[in-house]
């Protein structure tokens, strides 16, 4: 069981670093879970994301910080299955997303794609989201 648990773990890491996007899934008030594609860094304990303030999933932790995490699998379907589950909340002591170095390094090239300068990204995607996560699943 351990050495499976240290399998995955390292598979995790491994899609942490190579992987551009991670779906979120929040919980709406009719308690409908809600998963959405997202950009995010891993940091220190924690992911780390950024969204627009009036955005759903802004709400919904809000109302309820249980969350999940998952990555996308392969054409199969059976390799990188790894989800998170953990607790969500609004960080309002981060800087502003341009100014996360390791955010700004990974997705200076999808801010540009997106037409804005790193500094309009901040502004509309002002409220950062820390996901602690307390367990682990896949194969």
């Amino acid at each position: 069981m351990a050495e499976n648990q240290k399998k995955l773990e390292s598979k995790a890491k491994r899609l942490i670093k190579q992987e551009y996007v991670i779906w979120l899934t929040t919980v709406d008030s009719t308690n409908t879970p809600q998963p959405r594609p997202v950009w995010f860094i891993w940091d220190k304990d924690s992911f780390l994301l950024f969204s627009q303030p009036h955005a759903h999933k802004v709400a919904h932790i809000k109302h309820n910080s249980a969350v999940s995490l998952h990555f996308n699998t392969d054409e199969t379907g059976d390799q990188n299955v790894i989800v998170y589950v953990g607790a969500a909340t609004i960080d309002e002591k981060v800087k502003p997303a341009h100014k996360v170095p390791a955010y700004f390094k990974k997705y200076k090239t999808g801010i540009k794609d997106i037409g804005m300068t790193p500094e309009q990204f901040s502004s509309e995607y002002s409220v950062a989201i820390r996901v602690k996560p307390f367990s682990l699943r896949g194969w």
